[in-house]
């Protein structure tokens, strides 16, 4: 099995995303950084910090060089950053040696690199605003249609109250429109230009440093922070948590559904299951195990990039490889389970008569609440408690069921003899309503 899922022709359809994924290619990578090199060039040829036939030739010799990524692993194998590798690279595909020796100017390795990586994440956080836009969508949709369908809610396992199917869907639809929402803020901290020279200083640009970097900035539709931030990782440790939190809220969908399609359960059907290689009964809930794996291996490698985000005075190259080394794999992992959930959504079908079954158990426990408070409103709720549980162990000894000996108890007392839904379908509709 290779390291990672995106490189494995067996596994990459069960745990990779093929649209985030050709974003952290080597040639995605190495396009980037080309365009970044090509960019810079042009605008310090506008400001005249390079001669400006020099400037258009680089820039768009950028959009035209292919530069073969194998070619460069020895030289970045010694350099530790393949910047060296590319910037050789491409002086020699220029076949200009004049123009070509204006290539780089004044920018270091981490300014091509991270400039080049906040292109590509910009695209991945686009694609990841309309999968989210349609998770909700979709979430919205189920809410409404069965926003009146009854079925236990379970608290450590065990029913509790009544609940409707509508309101299950709507608790796993909120976390997606609240991460949705902090996205934005992810997306416009990453959105940012870096440009600070070997050190942060951009000495090598003199008093046209500031203004390089604001042009390159809006020549890319970057942000221009004002000053140099290599060895500032918050933005980064933000998206990785930001990323963690997502695929939390989109596991617990997951591990919601694997206890609703479990035998002698049997709460929904998810078309489209797994199979058994022996056991030809089996319908395996694949896609939410799936989930459920992805954000734990998620929320473990964001521990990773907290850690990396100790850099050591104004570079340190041990913090920033272990970016590199956790950033890809994250961001296509949770590629994966936005996608996952998103299909999933598309594919659970409620069963009624299970969910009936579940809230009736043939002794009527779940109503235990209900029935307590019912009580309470004509004597001392202490005292309406004492009674309740004597009942229910009645109705547990099989003495009958437990809203019958409510009714035999206290025959004036008006009991509705439906389970109450609560606000559980003004819910499930409030949601709906919101993504719609």
């Amino acid at each position: 099995m290779p390291a990672s899922p995106a490189d494995s022709a067996l596994y990459r359809g069960l745990f990779s995303d093929e649209e985030t994924a050709a974003l952290f290619t080597d040639s995605a990578e190495i396009r980037a950084m080309l365009l970044v090199e090509g960019v810079l060039a042009r605008v310090q040829g506008e400001l005249g910090i390079i001669p400006a036939e020099a400037a258009a030739f680089i820039d768009r010799a950028s959009r035209e060089v292919v530069i073969d990524p194998a070619a460069m692993a020895l030289e970045t194998a010694t350099n530790g950053v393949p910047v060296p590798a590319l910037v050789t690279a491409f002086r020699k595909a220029m076949e200009a040696p004049d123009h070509a020796r204006y290539l780089h100017w004044g920018a270091t390795s981490q300014d091509i690199m991270e400039t080049g990586q906040a292109l590509r994440l910009r695209r991945v956080m686009a694609l990841w605003d309309a999968r989210l836009g349609a998770l909700a969508q979709a979430l919205g949709r189920m809410a409404a249609a069965h926003a009146e369908l009854p079925m236990a809610a379970r608290t450590y396992g065990q029913a509790a109250t009544p609940t409707s199917f509508g309101a299950v869907v709507a608790s796993w639809g909120h976390p997606v429109l609240r991460h949705r929402a902090r996205l934005a803020t992810v997306r416009d901290d990453l959105a940012v230009v870096s440009l600070g020279g070997a050190a942060g200083t951009l000495s090598a640009m003199g008093a046209e440093g500031p203004a390089t970097r604001a042009a390159l900035a809006a020549a890319l539709g970057l942000t221009d922070p004002g000053h140099s931030w290599h060895a500032e990782r918050d933005s980064i440790g933000a998206f990785a948590a930001w990323m963690a939190g997502l695929v939390a809220s989109l596991g617990k969908m997951g591990e919601d559904l694997i206890l609703l399609v479990q035998s002698g359960q049997g709460e929904v059907v998810i078309s489209g299951a797994g199979s058994s290689s022996t056991m030809p009964q089996k319908q395996n809930p694949v896609g939410p195990s799936v989930l459920v794996a992805l954000a734990r291996q998620v929320i473990a490698l964001a521990g990773a990039m907290q850690g990396a985000g100790l850099h050591r005075q104004q570079r340190d190259g041990a913090a920033w490889f272990v970016e590199w080394l956790t950033l890809p794999q994250m961001c296509i992992l949770t590629g994966r389970a936005l996608a996952l959930a998103l299909d999933l959504a598309q594919r659970i079908t409620p069963v009624p008569e299970a969910m009936a079954k579940g809230l009736t158990d043939g002794a009527g426990l779940i109503r235990a609440e209900e029935f307590t408070f019912a009580l309470a409103r004509h004597m001392p709720r202490p005292e309406a408690q004492a009674i309740m549980k004597d009942l229910c162990k009645r109705a547990m000894a099989g003495e009958g069921a437990l809203p019958d000996l409510v009714a035999q108890a206290f025959p004036d007392i008006d009991i509705d003899p439906t389970a109450g839904l609560g606000t559980a379908p003004d819910e499930a509709r409030a949601f709906a309503a919101s993504v719609a």
